[in-house]
């Protein structure tokens, strides 16, 4: 077996269509049956024609792993994704208080969080969408982008509010 290496997914928000393919091919994958409310990646619309995966940057310094207060978060040294013990998860939120892009989100059932763990090294929404022709998503080698990952970690409103600016222009302020 090969040993793996740390990778990272790089994204291009502006050609996301909001198809959703990766939210069910990441449920299917973690869940056994398309429920995109338990996908470790989520598309978000908070303006119509704006949509976009937001998911994990595994920031370099990562702030839900030492936010955790029972230790239930880790880091897998061979992908460099953020790994949640669901046995030992409390569902306290301290994790997506941390997160620059308040990231990590609930379980449906409640019980605990969920964060992308790059599906052990073969990220399912990155295979969907190169499959789909989309290319919002790819997979990059994680060595040289470890600072830049954090760029990428903001909420979904700062990221729409980028999204509009580049796509519409100056046409964003109507909105606030």
């Amino acid at each position: 077996m090969s040993k793996k290496s740390a990778i990272w997914i790089m994204r291009d928000l502006q050609r996301c269509s909001g198809c959703r393919l990766c939210e069910i091919a990441c449920s299917l994958y973690h869940e056994g049956k398309i429920w995109p409310e338990a996908s470790r990646i989520r598309v978000f619309k908070l303006v119509p024609g704006l949509e976009f995966p937001h998911f994990c940057t595994q920031c370099h310094d990562y702030p839900c792993v030492n936010a955790c207060p029972v230790n239930a978060l880790s880091v897998n040294e061979a992908t460099g994704a953020v790994i949640v013990d669901k046995e030992k998860c409390i569902a306290c939120g301290k994790c997506i208080d941390a997160c620059p892009g308040r990231i990590p989100h609930l379980h449906p059932n409640g019980k605990y969080i969920l964060i992308c763990d790059l599906c052990d090294g073969d990220p399912q929404c990155v295979k969907i969408c190169q499959r789909a022709k989309y290319n919002v998503l790819w997979i990059v080698p994680r060595s040289g982008v470890e600072k830049q990952c954090r760029l990428y970690a903001r909420t979904p409103e700062e990221i729409t509010e980028e999204l509009a600016e580049n796509i519409y222009g100056k046409f964003k302020e109507v909105y606030k």
